[in-house]
């Protein structure tokens, strides 16, 4: 495995890898949970227009890291070294994902949108499917708060912290193979959760790093 930047804060430990190379370095079920948003391999990387100027760059990264979904070898990895898995996008992986009635779909609060009503989650639990609402409005202003988007298909920090309380407890230890806008390490921080985070992209490593960072200065002034 080539050498990787690392940045720690507290409980969580963000790694600027390859996230299967690194799940290679792992031993079998090092994770209690793993939440992870891989790339769905619909084009999401040719967003345009990015929400978060404050981070520097008026455009979101034009990468093509979302022309695929990931290899097998991903979900060989992510299963061995993780005892439970939630997984954005799942619908899309049925190839690599057996059926469960746990799936968690996130309700985005708009019909008849030209984008899709919501996005799912396939999970290992087997426990009934949940349903989280939160609208496109309230989590553009959300990002806004925080300093605006700084990645195509964040996530809220309201739906990791959601997740965390229903599927996680105190003490466990959790992996985020893509990091992207690193919103899941604030929810786990706020949560008090430890977590590895990995993102191979170096401008999206730094950005989330720094947003994380400016997260944790807010908190303290109040």
């Amino acid at each position: 495995m080539n050498e990787i930047k690392k940045e720690k804060r507290g409980g969580i430990n963000f790694f600027n890898c390859d996230n299967i190379e690194f799940m290679k370095t792992k031993p079998d079920n090092y994770y209690d949970l793993a939440i992870v948003d891989p790339p769905y391999g619909i084009g999401a990387d040719k967003a345009q227009n990015a929400g978060g100027k404050q981070w520097g760059y008026k455009e979101y990264l034009k990468t093509d890291w979302d022309s695929d979904i990931p290899p097998a070898e991903y979900f060989e990895q992510l299963k061995r070294v993780s005892k439970n898995q939630i997984v954005w996008g799942g619908n899309y992986m049925t190839e690599h994902l057996p059926p469960s009635m746990g799936w968690i779909i996130w309700d985005k609060g708009q019909r008849n949108f030209s984008l899709a009503d919501g996005e799912m989650a396939w999970t290992s639990f087997n426990k009934a499917m949940r349903i989280f609402e939160m609208s496109r409005g309230k989590v553009l202003a959300k990002d806004n708060e925080r300093g605006g988007r700084i990645h195509p298909t964040q996530k809220p920090v309201e739906l990791y912290r959601w997740i965390l309380t229903k599927y996680a407890e105190k003490g466990m230890k959790i992996l985020d193979t893509h990091g992207g806008s690193f919103t899941n390490a604030i929810a786990c921080d706020e949560e008090g959760f430890e977590l590895d985070i990995c993102e191979i992209n170096e401008i999206y490593f730094a950005n989330g790093v720094y947003a994380f960072d400016v997260y944790k200065s807010q908190t303290k002034l109040f």
